[in-house]
C-alpha cells in the first residue's frame, strides 16, 4: 500500500539507477524518466550520489500517490527501454519482487503498465479505482464544480459495487470517464465548445458529443494511449445493457470480476492525461 516503506523506498531506487547493471541510468537519464513518467515540477539532478539522491526525491513525495504510482509505472514502460517489452519484463519482474511485500504489483492492462493490489490469496492483480482522486483532478480539470460531480459518480460506483450493484458501477465508470475528458478536452481547447466535435459523419456539437467521439478526440491529440482506448470503448458498450432488453439478448452478467477489469483502464486513462497535460514529460 503507498506510501511505500523506507526500505522499500530505497529498493526501488537502487533498481532504477542499476549501477553497475545492464540498464544503469546516469543522471539526467534518471531525471528524463521522472520527467517521462509526469512528475508535476521535476526535479533537476544536482550532481550527487544518484541513489541517495532519488530516495530523497522519491520521499519527498510520498504522499503524492500519483507520482509514485506513475514512476512505478513507467519504469516498467517498453517505451522506456530501446530494447522494448523484453527489457521492461526484466525490470518489471525484479520491480514486483520488491512490491510484494506492500501487497502492489505492477500488472498491465489495455497493454500498458498499471499498479493493483495484491491479491493476499491467489498473488493476482486486483485493479480498483484511485484512493486518491480528490488530489488528482484538480490539476486535470479547473471547474470545481465538475470536480465535485465526478467524485460524487465515483462514490456512487463504490456504493454500487459495495451493493453487488456490478452493471450500474460499469455504467457509472462510463459516466465518469466521460465527464473526465469533456472537461479535460474543453476547457483546453475552447474551439470544441465553439464549433464541435469532429467525426465521420461532420462535427457534432459539444453537448451531444459521445463517448467514443471523446475518446477518440483525446487519443487525436495524444493525450490518452490507442489500447486505452480501445477498451473504454468496450466499457461504452457495457453501458447499453442498461436497457434491459439488451441484456437479456446478449446474456451480459458483469461481477466483481468485470468491475476490476475495468478500473485498469480508467487508471490508464488517468495516468496517461497527467503524462501529457500535468507533468513534465517530453
Amino acid at each position: 500500500m503507498l506510501p511505500l516503506d523506507p526500505r522499500t523506498v530505497e529498493r526501488v531506487a537502487k533498481l532504477v539507477c542499476d549501477i553497475g547493471g545492464p540498464f544503469e541510468r546516469a543522471g539526467w537519464k534518471i531525471e528524463r524518466l521522472l520527467r517521462h513518467a509526469g512528475w508535476t515540477e521535476p526535479p533537476e539532478y544536482d550532481g550527487s550520489p544518484r541513489v541517495r539522491w532519488l530516495i530523497e526525491e522519491i520521499q519527498e513525495r510520498r504522499e503524492n500517490q500519483a507520482d509514485i504510482e506513475r514512476l512505478l509505472c513507467r519504469l516498467c514502460d517498453p517505451l522506456e527501454y530501446d530494447e522494448g517489452v523484453e527489457a521492461a519484463t526484466v525490470v518489471q519482474i525484479e520491480l514486483n519482487r520488491i512490491l510484494e511485500p506492500e501487497r502492489l504489483i505492477v500488472s498491465t492492462a489495455v497493454g500498458r503498465p498499471v499498479l493493483a493490489d495484491l491479491d493476499a490469496l491467489q498473488l493476482m492483480p486486483v485493479f480498483s479505482a484511485p484512493s486518491d482522486l480528490d488530489q488528482r483532478l484538480p490539476h486535470l480539470i479547473a471547474d470545481e464544480a465538475m470536480v465535485a460531480i465526478l467524485l460524487e459518480r465515483i462514490a456512487e460506483v463504490h456504493a454500487c459495487e459495495l451493493g453487488k450493484a456490478y452493471l450500474l458501477a460499469v455504467v457509472g465508470i462510463g459516466s465518469f470517464i466521460e465527464g473526465l475528458l469533456f472537461s479535460v478536452l474543453t476547457e483546453r481547447d475552447a474551439t470544441l465548445l465553439r464549433d464541435g466535435f469532429p467525426g465521420q459523419k461532420g462535427k457534432t456539437p459539444a453537448h451531444r458529443a459521445s463517448l467514443a467521439l471523446l475518446l477518440s478526440a483525446a487519443h487525436k491529440k495524444g493525450w490518452i494511449q490507442i489500447d486505452a482506448k480501445e477498451f473504454m470503448e468496450k466499457v461504452r458498450e457495457f453501458r447499453n445493457y442498461v436497457h434491459p432488453r439488451q441484456q437479456l439478448e446478449s446474456k451480459f452478467r458483469p461481477d466483481e470480476y468485470t468491475l476490476g477489469m475495468c478500473w485498469g483502464p480508467v487508471r490508464a486513462i488517468l495516468n496517461d492525461l497527467e503524462v501529457a497535460l500535468v507533468g513534465g514529460a517530453g
